[in-house]
């Protein structure tokens, strides 16, 4: 219970911090307002973060948490196909990125990823985006709905890489397009390879 509650708090401070971030930018958001709004104190942020810098590494785990929403609702739709469960979760998570991220820190986040020494956290296979990929592609290997031509491992790293090239390219744009809808127009097209292509019998 300990656990969950420690888990709960700091989310609710990353939550809060980045739509300060969003709706007022990062340079204007102060420690304070960030406690306020996500009705913690302040020893519960600092037990957390060293201070307002340390939350820009925290992007991966707000997706997460998305994604921990998500599982939910897939839970719920037992109809969906595989393909139908990858397409939804990167149409749902670039919503909420297109509205309720700044693009200006999601490229300086891209970028410090790029040459970082440190902890690549939009590479870390343990978090729950990772493993919740994993799970529906093994799912759909196992009941014939994608292909087995490519492992687990290897149809993963697709799309995560795909879901990297929409987001560069949207922000080297300067998001002149949406990326949700996008996103929905050309994903399918990127994990075409993923289907299982059954040979006419003609």
């Amino acid at each position: 219970m300990a656990k969950k509650t420690a888990r709960g708090t700091r989310g609710k401070i990353v939550g809060a911090a980045w739509k300060l971030f969003y709706e007022q930018g990062y340079e204007d958001t102060t420690v304070e307002e960030i406690i306020e709004l996500s009705h913690t104190s302040k020893g519960s942020f600092y037990h957390y973060f060293d201070g307002k810098d340390a939350l820009l590494s925290t992007l991966s785990l707000l997706f997460d948490e998305k994604y921990e929403e998500l599982t939910d609702i897939l839970a719920e739709k037992p109809e969906m196909t595989a393909m139908d469960r990858l397409l939804f979760l990167n149409s749902e998570l670039f919503g909420m990125i297109e509205n309720s991220i700044s693009m200006d820190l999601l490229a300086r986040l891209l970028s410090t990823q790029l040459v970082t020494a440190g902890e690549k956290h939009l590479l870390d296979h343990n978090r729950t985006y990772y493993k919740l990929l994993r799970k529906i592609i093994a799912h759909g290997q196992d009941n014939g709905e994608l292909s087995t031509g490519l492992s687990v491992s290897e149809m993963v790293k697709l799309y995560a890489l795909a879901e990297r090239a929409i987001l560069y390219d949207w922000c080297l744009c300067g998001g002149e397009y949406s990326l949700r809808r996008y996103s929905v127009s050309v994903m399918p097209g990127f994990l075409s390879s993923f289907l299982e292509h059954r040979e006419s019998t003609l």
